[in-house]
């Protein structure tokens, strides 16, 4: 059986950080994830996902994104059900985090990390060489909104030896 998410949104507030009895750090945010396509008005639509990750991981989303951060959350589903005020069953289903990506630079409007954060404790993402990695992490790749095929119109000259196949 399989039972695996990835998301990629932007956070529709400040994350929650709060704290189990015995000290464990828990974390929830809500990712805002469009639809790929547009509704009979034109307007493109938007999932809101209660997302849920643990340990330091939480803390350092906690402390790194906040309303409108572009974060990628890879996890599982989890439903769990307790019950309310009025007494009646509650349902709650979420994605718990094994992973978030900060997928926005540090720069980019405030004290982002442009790392990732595992769920899974003693996990070491995020946890390296900030500055060294920083340079490293651009090299070699292109913006995406660039096509790196367009030539102004102009034809491609590519040889037949430069094909694989």
């Amino acid at each position: 059986m399989m039972n695996r998410v990835v998301l990629v949104g932007r956070l529709t507030k400040d994350p929650e950080l709060r704290y189990t009895p015995s000290g464990v750090a828990i974390a929830t945010f809500t990712l805002a994830v469009n639809r790929t396509f547009t509704n009979q008005q034109g307007e493109r639509e938007a999932d809101f996902i209660n997302c849920v990750i643990w340990r330091k991981p939480a803390e350092n989303v906690a402390n790194f994104l906040k309303k409108g951060s572009l974060a990628g959350v890879d996890g599982r589903i989890q439903t769990r059900s307790y019950e309310g005020q009025d007494g009646k069953r509650v349902y709650v289903t979420e994605v718990l985090a094994e992973s978030v990506q900060f997928l926005e630079p540090r720069n980019a409007g405030g004290d982002r990390g442009g790392y990732s954060q595992g769920g899974q404790e003693g996990s070491s993402f995020g946890q390296r060489n900030q500055n060294q990695n920083q340079n490293q992490r651009n090299e070699g790749f292109t913006r995406v909104d660039e096509d790196p095929f367009a030539n102004d119109g102009q034809p491609i000259d590519i040889s037949d030896d430069d094909l694989p196949f």
